[in-house]
C-alpha cells in the first residue's frame, strides 16, 4: 500500500508540473515569456517538494528516477512503479490541458497555442538541430539532476532541498526554452507530445523520442560524476 501511495503521489506531482509549467507556454508564454514560463515549472516544483516529498520523495520526473536509481537509492520495483505514476501524470495534464485550451474560444484551440511541447528544428525558436538538441537535453538534465543528488545527499540541505531543486529546474528552462522548449523530463514531454498527435499534429510525437532519451542519459551522466563526489557528503541512512 506504501508503495501504491509513492506511484499516486508522482502521478499527482507529474500532472501539476505538467499542466502549470505546460500550461504557462501555451496559455500565457506570449505574456510570460521565457523567464515567466522557466518560473511556472521551477514553482510547480517547489510547491509539490512540499505537497508531496514527505510520500515518494517529489521525484516527479523519470529521468530523476533513474538517477536516484543509477546511485542506488531506490529499487528497481520502484523504479518502474515511479515511472508509471509520471507518465500516468504527464498523460492526463496534458489532456486536461487540451480541454482547457480547446474550451477557450478566444485561445484558437491547441492547433494555434500548442501544448507547450519540445522541438527541434522548425519547432525551435533557434532552428537547433536534432543532434544539438540531444546534446542540450543531456547536458540539462545532467546539471538538474547533478543538483538533486547533492541537495538531497546531506542532511543539512534537506529542510531547503525542494527550493534549491525548483530554482535549477528554472534555470536551466531559461536557457532552454529558446532551444527545445525544455524537456529535461520524458514524462513532461510525451503527455503533450501524445495529446497533440490526437489532434492530428503528429510531429512532436515523432520527435519525442529525443527527450524521453537524453534526459535519461544527462541522469546516468550527473549519477557517475556524482559517484566520483560522495565521500564528501554526509549521506542519509
Amino acid at each position: 500500500m506504501d508503495s501504491i501511495k509513492k506511484y499516486v503521489a508522482e502521478a499527482i506531482g507529474t500532472f501539476t508540473l505538467t499542466l502549470f509549467g505546460c500550461g504557462s507556454a501555451a496559455i500565457a508564454g506570449a505574456t510570460l515569456g521565457t523567464l515567466g514560463i522557466a518560473f511556472a515549472f521551477g514553482l510547480s516544483i517547489v510547491a509539490m517538494a512540499f505537497a508531496i516529498g514527505n510520500v515518494s520523495g517529489c521525484h516527479i520526473n523519470p529521468a530523476v528516477t533513474f538517477g536516484l536509481y543509477a546511485d542506488k537509492r531506490i529499487s528497481l520495483k520502484d523504479l518502474f512503479g515511479y515511472w508509471i505514476g509520471q507518465f500516468a501524470g504527464g498523460i492526463v495534464a496534458a489532456f486536461v490541458l487540451m480541454l482547457i485550451i480547446n474550451s477557450c474560444d478566444a485561445l484558437g484551440g491547441v492547433t494555434a497555442t500548442g501544448l507547450g511541447t519540445n522541438g527541434f528544428g522548425e519547432a525551435s525558436t533557434t532552428g537547433i538541430s536534432m543532434v544539438g538538441a540531444f546534446a542540450v537535453e543531456v547536458i540539462l538534465t545532467a546539471v538538474f539532476v547533478l543538483t538533486i543528488l547533492g541537495v538531497t545527499a546531506s542532511e543539512k540541505a534537506s529542510n531547503f532541498a525542494g527550493i534549491v531543486i525548483g530554482l535549477t529546474l528554472t534555470f536551466v528552462h531559461i536557457m532552454g526554452i529558446p532551444l527545445t522548449g525544455t524537456s529535461v523530463n520524458p514524462a513532461r514531454s510525451f503527455g503533450p507530445a501524445l495529446a497533440m498527435a490526437v489532434q492530428g499534429n503528429t510531429l512532436a510525437l515523432e520527435r519525442a523520442w529525443v527527450f524521453i532519451f537524453a534526459p535519461l542519459v544527462g541522469a546516468g551522466i550527473a549519477a557517475a560524476i556524482f559517484a566520483l563526489f560522495k565521500g564528501y557528503y554526509s549521506t542519509q541512512e
